[in-house]
């Protein structure tokens, strides 16, 4: 007859089984959800066509905003009876729609970066670190092509001179290895689509910038028709501008500087297409970094604004420009010279000072005793005695050095003590 614990040893080994049926048979419907979900991250991956990735060339959107670009800019600047561009007016629509765009293909722009840079990793991989700015990677990938030897290479124009230097000796020690004809076709095709894309980006702001003066007065007043147009199409649109805090403003369209390890030039931190302003040109380099936040400050309520239509005119952006320039010139203002400090007039006359037996019995009362004088000297070569000894504590002086070793109070009283003592 089997015991107690062969009969709970048995319930477990028929649990466990149970349970290593349970993990062996998965739901079909999570392991067809699986499948799917690896299959889609490998396509996503794995992608050897420029087409799939980007598609923004080839959309109906992007040809149709192109089309009114290039035949707004054949006709010239045509303005409403008013001088103004208000919201009715189609070539509005035009210039967000152009915003828009400008911001997409920005994105297309990064996105066939990363294309070319995945393929022409395996040709030279340590140009990307050196080349960050997507176009010029584009123009340097077309330039030297297949070619191993960068000698044969002229990059003049392309890059700076220590920049040049710079990549002709790495890719002397590079690792790379020549790509194929497929690879180099597709990548090559792919640097056109990036340069490409990068003229059809410099129209839309050539347009909206033709435009900036009607759309955006106040803001234009300010930072000029040129940067205004940058700043709108890096922010989205005029009210997407109007949203952003100062600061943010400040910030857009900084890139990061690339300084080849020897380079003197210094990379300027938290500035923007801002510093491209006049105003900010013509400060002193101290003061740039100052005057780069004082011009976003004021251009933020200026685009809030324009946004709101508040004033059409651009008066309003005119004086908040002289406000900045007022300030900046306070700013270079020499401090004021220290004014000389009179001397006071010499009294000639003598001080009247008060005499008599009160003044000289207080004088008695407040002096200083023997015994405070004789602590205050000091023996030239001998060493005094302190309160703790080895020099801590309070000093004794003169005190107690006639050679008993105790101190040595003179006897001798003043006349005020005896007065006392007798009374």
């Amino acid at each position: 007859m089997a015991t107690l614990a062969d009969s709970f040893l048995a319930d477990l080994e028929d649990l466990s089984d149970n349970e290593a049926t349970l993990l062996d048979e998965p739901d079909e419907g999570d392991k067809d959800s699986d499948e799917d979900e690896e299959m889609a991250d490998i396509e996503a991956l794995n992608y050897d066509d420029l087409d799939t990735v980007a598609k923004l060339q080839k959309s109906q959107r992007y040809r149709d905003i192109m089309e009114k670009v290039e035949l707004a800019l054949e006709k010239g600047l045509e303005v409403s009876k008013t001088g103004l561009v208000t919201e009715d007016d189609p070539e509005y629509q035009l210039i967000v729609d152009c915003n828009i765009l400008s911001a997409d293909i920005e994105n297309e722009i990064i996105i066939i970066h990363n294309f070319i840079r995945d393929r022409y990793r395996l040709k030279f991989p340590e140009l990307e670190s050196l080349v960050l700015h997507p176009i010029d990677y584009a123009r340097v990938v077309k330039k030297i092509g297949n070619e191993m030897d960068l000698t044969l290479v002229d990059l003049e124009g392309l890059l700076p001179s220590a920049t040049i230097m710079v990549v002709s000796v790495t890719a002397s020690t590079t690792t790379g290895k020549p790509l194929s004809d497929e690879n180099l076709q597709k990548t090559l095709e792919a640097c056109d689509r990036a340069l490409a894309l990068d003229d059809a980006k410099k129209k839309v702001l050539e347009f909206v910038e033709s435009r900036m003066g009607f759309i955006a007065p106040n803001l234009s007043a300010i930072v000029g028709t040129a940067v205004a147009a940058k700043l709108m199409g890096v922010a989205g649109g005029l009210l997407a501008l109007s949203k952003m805090p100062a600061c943010n403003v400040q910030t857009l369209g900084a890139k990061k500087k690339t300084l080849a390890g020897f380079s003197t030039a210094s990379a300027s931190v938290h500035t923007g297409f801002v510093l491209q302003t006049e105003i900010v040109q013509s400060t002193p380099p101290a003061l740039r970094t100052r005057a780069c936040r004082l011009v976003a400050g004021k251009a933020t309520l200026a685009a809030r604004v324009d946004a709101t239509r508040g004033d059409p005119t651009g008066k309003s952006g005119r004086n908040l420009k002289e406000e900045i320039q007022k300030k900046i010139e306070k700013w270079q203002e020499p401090p004021p010279p220290k004014q000389p400090k009179p001397l006071p007039v010499p009294d000639s006359d003598p001080k009247k000072k008060r005499g008599g037996r009160r003044l000289r019995k207080m004088k008695e009362r407040y002096a200083l005793t023997d015994m405070r004088k004789l602590a205050n000297r000091m023996q030239f070569g001998v060493a005094e005695e302190s309160s703790l000894g080895d020099g801590l504590g309070e000093g004794y002086g003169m005190l107690g050095q006639a050679g008993s070793g105790k101190l040595r109070v003179s006897m001798g009283q003043n006349k005020l003590a005896a007065k006392a003592a007798k009374k």
